[in-house]
Parts: C-alpha cells; structure tokens; sequence
C-alpha cells in the first residue's frame, strides 16, 4: 500500500478511506486484506470505516463490506452529499448499506476519537474509546483511552491504553519514543537509547509485562 495510494481521514467519530481511481479492485482487496490480517491496528475493532459511493460495484462492495465485517470492523458508504428534497416517506428506499440488521450480526461500534493535529506539551486527552492521531504526541502531552491508541506520526509524551482495565488494548506509533506507556495496570518507559528499527512499533501485554515490537504499516 499503499497508505500513499489508500488515503486516511478521520470523519464524524470513524475512518474515511480514499483510493486512487486507477487502483484495481483487486490490488484494493489484497492490500486490505494484508493491512487486517497483519493486526498492526491499521483499524481499530470495531471501527466504523466508510468507503465512497459510487466507487464500487454492488458486488464490490459487498465484498468489501465482508472483509471488514469478519475482522470486526463496520463498513459503510459514505453519506451522499444533501442536494435534492427527500421524496414522501411512503416512495423513500432505504439504501442497502443502512438496511437494519440483527444485532448479533454486526460488530459493536467502538467509540474512537480522532485528533487530525500534533497533540503539543501541556495538552491531555481523555476517552473511553479508542484515539487516533494523525501527528505526532510531544513531550508534555498526554493520552488517556479506554481501547487502544494509535499515532500516525512520533508519539515522546505519556500514553495509557486500556485505562479501565483493559489488557488486550495496545498502543502503535511510527515512532515509540514516549515518556511513560501503561497498558491496563502495567507500566513502562522507553530505554534511555532506544534503538531505531526504520519501522512503527506496537506495545502490547505478553506474560505479564509490556512488550514492543517492530510491526509493518
């Protein structure tokens, strides 16, 4: 990928997904169906992910759709842009992507804040969902979640994932440099030289302490 074909934002609370208009659809599934089988965090459970309209088939999109629904992600078309009045109630098709569906067949929708900015010194955040950021997390500054953190960008501040408890949360950056990480209950600090490995890094609960690892965007 293809994060430089497969474009990220954040949107209303989930992740928008942009792609390149000469991108087989093909080459699409294969690099997602990497990104999700990798368990990097390119998405985070329970992630609301919304793809363009009008940009796959019926078909493809009920594959795409399939895929995110089996890594326990929600898959939705992005919501068409206000430009005609609604027709009665009674004449009115509700499009298939926003069709109900039994509670059992979907995946719980996280909540997931997304900061589209450098969190600078002095600034916290605090939620019960999970955070993604789309800079970088400077000393000084602080993140709280419930879930689990992701930064696309260096995070050097102090971070704790999982804050109700939760062992299985994890925190990525492309670089991990930070001050202070804790995980649930357990704590840890980066090494007073810490190696460069040129790749992001996730820091996760394995045996009963924090461990990071080198992992592939």
């Amino acid at each position: 990928m293809s994060e430089d074909k497969i474009k990220i934002k954040g949107e209303n609370g989930g992740l928008m997904l942009g792609f390149p208009n000469d991108m087989p659809f093909s080459e699409i599934m294969e690099e997602l169906s990497k990104k999700l089988d990798s368990g990097t965090g390119f998405f985070l459970r329970g992630t609301l992910v919304r793809v363009p309209r009008d940009y796959f088939s019926k078909e493809e999109l009920a594959e795409v759709q399939e895929l995110f629904r089996t890594h326990g992600l929600i898959c939705r078309l992005a919501k068409p842009e206000p430009a005609v009045p609604l027709a009665p109630a009674s004449e009115r098709v509700q499009p298939a992507d926003e069709a109900p569906r039994d509670a059992t067949d979907a995946p719980e929708l996280q909540r997931m804040l997304i900061i589209d900015k450098t969190l600078r010194g002095g600034q916290a955040v605090e939620t019960e969902g999970s955070v993604i950021v789309f800079g970088n997390v400077n000393p000084g500054a602080q993140i709280t979640a419930g879930g689990s953190v992701d930064v696309r960008g260096t995070c050097r501040g102090v971070v704790h994932a999982g804050a109700a408890g939760d062992s299985t949360a994890f925190i990525i950056a492309d670089h991990l440099m930070p001050t202070q990480i804790r995980i649930a209950n357990y704590v840890a600090r980066s090494p007073d030289e810490p190696e460069d490995s040129g790749k992001a890094e996730r820091a996760y609960v394995r045996d009963g302490q924090i461990v990071i690892e080198p992992i592939e965007r």
